[in-house]
């Protein structure tokens, strides 16, 4: 078989297994992180806006 060809007898045959058990899933609260994000910026509002210039003349 090359590449990016498959076997379709292969596509008709596949079992999923659809029981899903309360235990198998990821509680939303078991990552929940406190705390405070602060940021330091040392450019001025015109040396940004003129580095986005140069980025949007770039792409």
């Amino acid at each position: 078989m090359g590449f990016g060809s498959y076997d379709e007898s292969e596509q008709e045959n596949q079992e999923y297994d659809t029981e899903f058990e309360d235990e198998d899933g990821v509680s939303a609260a078991e990552n929940t992180h406190d705390g405070d994000v602060e940021y330091e910026f040392t450019a001025s509002n015109d040396e940004l806006l003129s580095r986005l210039q140069e980025i949007k003349e770039n792409a």
